[in-house]
């Protein structure tokens, strides 16, 4: 079922379709809204301050539609270059720790924190930013990162050392 969520969110919840797409929950799909994260595990995406401004959403069959992950679209309140996935629950091991551990993955986050690793995030996408880099300089001056042994993640890892280089981050 393609808006079984759209469904509920406007029949039940009483939203107006248009804010569901704006919201990033929905896609316009030729008259009507679709849902935008079915067939997927579903990830909220929580700031720092504690409020979900976002979801991910993982693939279910490596057979369907789109990416492996896709996340809400920036919207009035999601800005992915802004946003850390876990660090809601990480800063205060962050803090206790002295040092934040950087993952490319919510399940990373969601394993290690099982483990009781718990200075641990994952940036959204694989690319760190200036703005995450500030965000998480409220919490530690030192960053350890964990990204995937792909070239993606390799030239991330290099790009993002350069960054925190340049902010005075070990």
């Amino acid at each position: 079922n393609n808006d079984a969520l759209v469904k509920y969110l406007i029949g039940k919840k009483k939203y107006k379709e248009e804010d569901t797409i704006m919201a990033g929950l929905a896609y316009q799909k030729g008259r009507y809204a679709s849902d935008f994260f079915r067939n997927r595990i579903i990830f909220p995406i929580i700031d720092h301050r504690g409020n979900t401004v976002a979801f991910s959403g993982r693939q279910l069959d490596p057979e369907s539609y789109g990416g492996k992950y896709v996340n809400t679209k920036e919207t009035p309140v999601y800005i992915k270059g802004d946003t850390l996935f876990g660090l809601n629950l990480a800063k205060e091991g962050i803090k206790k720790e002295g040092k934040a551990i950087l993952v490319e993955g919510e399940f990373d986050v969601i394993t290690a924190h099982k483990e009781g690793i718990t200075n641990i995030v994952a940036v959204k996408g694989t690319a760190l930013t200036e703005n995450q880099i500030k965000l998480l300089k409220r919490f530690t001056q030192k960053f350890a990162f964990c990204f995937d042994t792909d070239l993606a993640g390799t030239e991330a890892q290099r790009r993002s050392i350069q960054l925190i280089e340049n902010e005075g981050i070990t």
